[in-house]
């Protein structure tokens, strides 16, 4: 196969990205999209020219379809996730991959059973600036790691998001919709972590939509504490909505010679620095990698994983990793004990540079 035929389920607000992600990648076809609302998902199908807008029950009975990626709310991942692979068909997630980590585990373990591939959100660790960040890493750029910082505050999505009530019930909140950019992120320079200690808290009672109407608080909404890697390096982490403004960076590395400054994980950013203490300067690095990479590079990777039988890298093994992570900080937060992890993953390999348009690296 040249290409493998995918095809979305859920047209929502993050669906316009992952048409013009997958779009970007010879490897992936896109030929179908599904909705609970077929009216919407027919309009969404009009306005970009997918060639079939379906039913769900009919996008997973086509046998031309070889992978779905997933991109309903997070409180019907599980669901859709589970129908995806009893279908036989492969499965790319947007994040997070579960909204409760044993439902994740059911994830992870029904497709292994059934032979099919799980990849999730985000894959913006494949963009150029952390491809980059990763290639100074490995490069002793600035020494062993040491330490590392990330920070995501802002007053929440309410104001601009069209259906914002979701991010405060539980399934939302800041660490399951942001917390993955991160975490992710920090796996992907660092390796797997070990420990995790957190708290917790719920700051305000409501929030007030951008059309006025008020949502009730239901989740954590400013969490931090403490991400103990296998390897020593301590990361301490911010994910709030409850922070009006700061200065804070958005994520740092701390070697034994130098500083990385990593650009916003979330892939709005393309700056990456590195301190060098004895020249007392920041350098600015350029990227070896296409700048214009976006949502569905993890999709096109995993299509040339399951085409050629190499592991991708936004893989279901890193996505439980880091899902349980997530649930660590709230686990710590409630007991007021460091939180041993269960699982772990493999640090997901560098992309190579000098790759050509369109392509990624079939080995």
């Amino acid at each position: 196969m040249d290409a493998l035929n995918v095809a979305l389920i859920g047209t929502g607000n993050i669906s316009e990205a992952y048409i013009k992600g997958c779009r970007a990648f010879d490897v992936l076809n896109l030929v179908a999209c599904a909705d609970l609302n077929l009216d919407k998902a027919q309009a969404v199908a009009a306005k970009y020219a997918i060639p079939q807008a379906k039913t769900v029950e009919a996008l997973l009975a086509d046998p031309a379809i070889d992978l779905i990626v997933n991109l309903t709310v997070p409180l019907a991942h599980t669901e859709v996730s589970l129908a995806v692979i009893a279908s036989g068909k492969h499965l790319y997630s947007e994040k997070p991959l579960a909204a409760a980590f044993d439902d994740a585990q059911r994830i992870v373990k029904a497709a292994a059973e059934a032979g099919v591939r799980v990849g999730c959100a985000p894959d913006t660790f494949m963009f150029a600036p952390h491809q980059r960040c990763r290639q100074l890493l490995d490069a002793g750029a600035i020494g062993q790691p040491v330490a590392a910082v990330g920070c995501m505050a802002s007053r929440g999505p309410e104001s601009w998001h069209p259906n914002p009530d979701f991010f405060y019930q539980p399934g939302g909140g800041p660490m399951l919709d942001m917390g993955p950019y991160y975490i992710t992120a920090l796996v992907h320079l660092l390796g797997p972590a070990a420990r995790v200690t957190g708290s917790a808290r719920s700051s305000f009672s409501e929030r007030i939509a951008g059309d006025g109407h008020r949502i009730p608080v239901n989740v954590a909404t400013h969490v931090t504490g403490t991400i103990e890697f296998q390897s020593g390096v301590i990361a301490t982490l911010i994910i709030s909505f409850d922070v009006a403004g700061h200065r804070l960076p958005m994520m740092e590395i701390y070697g034994a010679e130098g500083t990385l400054a990593v650009p916003d994980p979330n892939g709005f950013q393309a700056e990456v620095k590195t301190y060098d203490p004895t020249a007392k300067t920041w350098t600015t690095h350029d990227l070896l990698h296409a700048p214009e990479w976006a949502r569905g590079i993890g999709v096109a990777d995993m299509a040339y994983g399951i085409m050629t039988g190499r592991p991708h890298r936004a893989s279901g093994e890193l996505a439980l990793h880091v899902t349980e992570i997530m649930f660590a900080f709230e686990e710590a937060a409630r007991s007021g004990r460091r939180v041993e992890l269960t699982t772990t993953c493999q640090r997901p390999k560098a992309l190579p540079t000098g790759l050509p348009p369109r392509t990624l690296d079939r080995d």
